[in-house]
């Protein structure tokens, strides 16, 4: 078993799509294997020993066993027909010892397959019920809503640009540029999906916290379950932008940190969690309530799981805050 570690560790260090700083990225290998990703496959295929253990001939076809494989990645200490067969967790299992977390027939459900919350941001907005898009346009226009849309409006703003107090056309965009997009959230994340998808290193979203205070511009007086449908719109679409190392950061408040923290887990995978950051976000002294509130939280998940940690840049001490 150790020599098919071995070969397995060697095959994908040869792979740069499945390798960051010279450490596997074991989510990245796992994901490509559910995927039935080609590069994967014809890797994989260049040692007998491991087209012996993980592919099976059907009619004169190699078939190969996606569940064994993504088994004895999680835990390298997997051995078949073996106690060491079964991860050392409790959880709830179907009738063929399967764990339900990681059955793809179970599914947190949700009221509508399509049910996209409207996130306004006018004046008129603020403090409205929830609108959603689904119960007011047709399922075919749903699926329109988030395919890629022509942006307008293009200003660039360089050093003479605001030296002179003038934007200058804009000819064409580069992926060197930085963009700053002003509309609806969830139709530029979509449209930038189709040229960004799997390239953004890093996001940071600060939603509406749902306080009912409408502090922001735009409602914050969501239904909490509403709350939870605008969210997991916008955390599935960015997911698609992460690259294989990317990160992203949620700063929120109590009210609504520990039920996102559950949704991220449905949508990005526990495994990809990496801490909760608490950052105090005010100073006074003073306090009518027991327990003073003053933090707020940072979600952070990373593509890259428990390798996150590996990936830091330190400051030299005397540049440190």
């Amino acid at each position: 078993m150790q020599n098919l570690l071995d070969d397995l560790t060697a095959l994908l260090q040869a792979e740069q799509a499945f390798i960051s700083d010279g450490a596997i990225l074991k989510n990245a290998v796992i994901e490509a294997a559910l995927n039935m990703d080609v590069r994967l496959l014809e890797l994989l295929m260049q040692s007998e020993t491991i087209k012996a253990h993980f592919f099976t001939e059907v009619a004169g076809a190699l078939v190969f066993d996606k569940v064994k494989f993504q088994d004895f990645v999680s835990n390298k200490a997997f051995l078949p027909d073996s106690y060491t067969a079964f991860k050392n967790r409790i959880g709830l299992t179907d009738g063929r010892g399967d764990y339900l977390s990681q059955s793809r027939d179970v599914v947190l459900a949700w009221p509508y397959k399509d049910c996209v919350l409207e996130g306004g941001m006018t004046k008129e907005d603020r403090g409205r019920n929830e609108v959603f898009w689904n119960t007011t346009l047709a399922p075919d226009d749903i699926t329109r809503l988030f395919e890629p849309k022509v942006l307008t409006g293009w200003e660039r703003w360089d050093g003479e640009a605001v030296a002179e107090g003038n934007a200058k056309p804009v000819g064409e965009v580069s992926d060197d540029d930085n963009l700053l997009i002003k509309g609806n959230n969830l139709l530029a994340l979509h449209s930038l999906k189709a040229r960004y998808a799997g390239k953004v290193k890093l996001i940071y979203i600060d939603p509406p916290y749902n306080t009912g205070g409408d502090s922001f511009k735009y409602n914050d007086r969501f239904n909490h379950s509403a709350w939870l449908t605008f969210m997991r719109n916008r955390l599935e679409v960015s997911k698609k932008l992460l690259s294989r190392d990317g990160s992203i950061f949620v700063n929120l408040d109590d009210v609504e940190v520990h039920y996102c923290k559950v949704l991220m887990d449905e949508v990005f995978g526990r495994d990809l969690f990496v801490a909760n950051v608490i950052w105090e976000n005010f100073y006074g002294r003073s306090n009518a309530a027991a327990l003073s509130p003053a933090h707020n939280h940072v979600l952070v998940y990373s593509m890259l799981g428990k390798d996150f940690k590996d990936h830091r840049n330190l400051l030299p001490r005397d540049k440190r805050a």
